[in-house]
């Protein structure tokens, strides 16, 4: 089909270019082979293609000592068994979101995105400033892994109905495809939630299995096409506000690496996160404007009321799964502690500017 073009065709030509340049010398004089294995397509824009760089670049900036190979959703393992591969060790690496395996521990939702919580770049301080990767660390090291914070979409669009939803009855019985506690909150506003692979939305939405969905925001969403089936685009993304994905080791190979290799892989990801935040902001301005012009989308913004009984929920939802055992409620108040200085901040710093640069004024 068209909408998928992109991710088939030439997915691991950069890789495999670094790759065929390493040879059986290479090997016979101690190369590392690894497998990284994402949960979306090959090529898909921005996710995709970031976990096939960060490959690539391993394989470069060791001098040949690191191969990575790419496996997309489903090629390996499941789009969503890269957490199980990667612990068991029968993968290396994975490229995914650990809202996706909050049945494995309801901690790991904090650091993928909270409804209502925190944006992209007050997440990214909380991990590296707030205590964030320290406990992560911990929990993933429970499950023989260790997580590294990869590209933030920033706030994410509230996705895409069949029909309009003017008020909080108009949830109740529709069939929505949404991970993570955004899902938790839609289930308690009576919706039957369902979490699908990104392969799958698509024919999910177009054949009524459901009534709604939500991916990532402009930039994905033009890209997988969901247009062609409902014009009803809604914002703002309260249940993602600014979504961070993950790349993850198999610890026991973490811990084998010496301290050049440890050093080398994190420099790649840490600057992988940085580009693909700055990509995903510019991408969404060209295709938010291409999805309204071109194709007739209709934008929608949640009515005020709606949002604040939203946020009620969302809250209760939070607070319950926060204090779900002692290691989520020692990460949940991390979390809601940075979250209360965050926002202190905002109105005056972010907040402040972009209330300010609204003003009537004449400029440029």
């Amino acid at each position: 089909m068209k909408r998928r073009k992109f991710v088939q065709g030439a997915a691991t030509a950069g890789v495999a270019a670094a790759a065929s340049t390493l040879a059986a010398p290479a090997i016979s004089q101690g190369l590392k082979e690894w497998k990284l294995a994402m949960s979306w397509p090959l090529n898909s824009p921005g996710l995709g293609t970031s976990g096939q760089r960060v490959a690539q670049r391993i394989t470069q900036l060791s001098g040949g000592k690191i191969s990575v190979k790419v496996y997309g959703g489903g090629e390996l393992v499941p789009a969503f068994g890269v957490f199980d591969a990667v612990s068991a060790g029968d993968a290396d690496m994975y490229h995914s979101a650990e809202y996706y395996y909050q049945g494995k521990h309801k901690g790991f939702n904090f650091f993928t995105a909270v409804p209502y919580g925190l944006t992209g770049i007050e997440h990214a301080a909380w991990m590296k400033y707030g205590g964030g990767q320290e406990l992560w660390d911990e929990l993933a090291g429970g499950f023989n892994l260790k997580g590294f914070q990869g590209s933030s979409t920033g706030t994410q669009m509230g996705g895409w109905y069949r029909k309009p939803i003017e008020k909080l009855d108009d949830f109740k019985g529709l069939k929505f495809r949404m991970p993570g506690i955004g899902g938790e909150v839609l289930r308690a506003l009576g919706v039957t939630v369902v979490n699908l692979p990104v392969a799958e939305i698509y024919p999910s939405l177009a054949s009524g299995a459901i009534d709604a969905a939500e991916w990532v925001g402009p930039w994905h969403d033009l890209a997988f096409g969901f247009h062609k089936i409902t014009k009803h685009y809604y914002y703002p993304g309260f249940h993602e506000p600014g979504t961070s994905a993950s790349l993850a080791m198999n610890k026991t190979l973490w811990d084998s690496l010496n301290a050049e290799e440890q050093a080398l892989v994190t420099t790649v990801i840490e600057a992988e996160a940085y580009i693909q935040f700055a990509e995903f902001n510019a991408r969404n301005l060209g295709s938010l404007n291409v999805l309204l012009n071109k194709h007739g989308v209709q934008l929608h913004q949640y009515p005020e009321d709606m949002l604040i009984a939203i946020g009620n929920v969302a809250g209760e939802v939070v607070r319950e799964m926060g204090n779900t055992d002692d290691m989520t409620k020692r990460i949940y108040d991390s979390f809601i502690a940075y979250r209360k200085q965050a926002i202190d901040w905002a109105k005056i710093g972010e907040q402040g500017y972009m209330n300010a640069r609204l003003l009537p004024f004449n400029y440029g």
